[in-house]
């Protein structure tokens, strides 16, 4: 079944680009290269559907500013962003703009082929919230009020220096309540966290543009 799934992997690196390919293909994958953003968006309208995997950090147009020209042009197709070391912050502006996951380099190829998998379900779902609005809320209320301060210091983008910075802790602290955070939600990656608080977050903004009930 995999024989039949596209991956369009986009990186100006020739090593990540070779790296990434030989394990899609391996895996079963087909697999299409392109050397920069702006090449990817000349053939994307004609091209086989698939998934994209954008690199970040690219000349003439980085990923973020690839994937919003996607979503002008009306080219549906799910988006798995690699980001370098720290980058955390692109990865959560990817992630809010409808990117499906985020991995870091260098990655694993179990990494690799779960964030394509998932995006695969993604597609083949055709739908972006697989998990339920209140489903999300409930599993944020098993946070302690630490546990939430540090999810609330990823989804802002922050690294884990910074988060301990901000909350007086020490950065050892906050990956021990970022491991406990992970696992009471029941996720395996970051980017399942960070989708988990989006959806909530989306849950509330039409509750709070209500405007009040007229007094009479």
């Amino acid at each position: 079944m995999a024989a039949e799934k596209l991956v369009h992997v986009v990186d100006d690196d020739d090593s990540v680009r070779r790296s990434a390919a030989f394990m899609l293909k391996h895996a079963g994958y087909r697999v299409e290269s392109y050397v920069s953003g702006v090449a990817f968006l000349k053939e994307a309208k004609n091209a086989d559907r698939g998934c994209v995997l954008l690199d970040v950090r690219m000349p003439e147009m980085d990923g973020l500013e690839v994937q919003q020209e996607m979503g002008k042009r009306g080219i549906d197709m799910p988006v798995v962003i690699l980001t370098g070391h720290g980058e955390v912050g692109d990865a959560v502006k990817a992630m809010r703009a409808g990117a499906v996951n985020f991995i870091e380099k260098p990655y694993e190829k179990e990494a690799l082929l779960s964030a394509i998998e998932e995006a695969y379900a993604r597609l083949d779902h055709n739908h972006g919230k697989d998990l339920k609005a209140g489903e999300a809320k409930v599993r944020l209320t098993s946070l302690t009020g630490r546990e939430r301060d540090v999810l609330n210091g990823l989804v802002a983008g922050n690294p884990n220096k910074t988060i301990a910075y901000d909350l007086g802790i020490s950065p050892r602290t906050v990956e021990i309540y970022r491991a406990n955070m992970m696992e009471k939600l029941r996720v395996r990656s970051l980017s399942q966290a960070l989708r988990i608080a989006f959806i909530a977050e989306q849950a509330l903004e039409p509750q709070m543009q209500v405007p009040p009930a007229s007094l009479t």
